[in-house]
């Protein structure tokens, strides 16, 4: 803990965790956890108890085409949205993504998930972010980046038998991308993220794709 001008700077050091128990292990695991931590003025806090999900860290990949101005999203259904029973629509454009389950890095699984999810290669990986989506009960570091590609030949439905995907494949054109994000119908972390760096982004790509 550092104390320099009134702001206090912690560290791991500044959490003992007492207990981290198992409490279901399924397709995901779920722990709880017991620890005490610092306090801003310099104390300790009582024991908290809190329940986590154990997930792996996750790779996504925004696929655009410079040469058409456009976005290749899949759309699958999503088990998070079927529990919510609010009747949303569970069928959700997004990324290509998937779960670092493996020894691999994360460019090795951005690129298998889109030739699994998208069928197609690619080449660069262009690192935009690393991040928790929700620390607060999740785990999960996501590491997101944007690939460039020919789109022209990309469609169809794809995914692996064995893991139950159904997932179908869109090209669709920036303008319009960006105006499924705007009315809401973009509506997951990694896709909303992704979207706002390419509306940044999307000039020099372009440039640099005639380049």
């Amino acid at each position: 803990m550092k104390r320099g001008d009134g702001n206090v700077e912690f560290t791991a050091g500044d959490v003992e965790l007492t207990a981290d128990t198992p409490v279901y292990q399924g397709f995901f695991t779920f722990s709880k956890l017991k620890y005490k931590h610092r306090r801003f003025d310099g104390s300790w806090s009582e024991e908290v108890i809190r329940e986590v999900h154990e997930h792996h860290d996750a790779v996504g990949v925004l696929l655009y085409d410079p040469a058409a101005d456009a976005v290749v999203l899949v759309e699958q259904v999503r088990a998070g949205i079927v529990a919510r029973r609010d009747g949303t629509t569970p069928w959700v454009l997004e990324v290509v993504a998937g779960l670092m389950d493996t020894d691999e890095t994360p460019e090795q699984v951005g690129r298998r998930e889109v030739w699994e999810e998208a069928g197609c290669h690619i080449d660069e990986m262009i690192p935009l972010y690393s991040f928790y989506p929700s620390p607060g009960c999740y785990t999960e570091r996501v590491h997101l980046y944007c690939a460039l590609l020919d789109s022209s030949a990309v469609g169809g439905v794809h995914g692996l038998a064995e893991e139950q995907e159904d997932i179908r494949v869109h090209v669709i054109p920036f303008p319009k991308a960006m105006q499924l994000l705007e009315e809401g119908k973009l509506d997951n972390g990694m896709m909303v993220i992704a979207m706002q760096w390419l509306a940044r982004e999307r000039a020099s790509l372009r440039a640099r794709s005639n380049g």
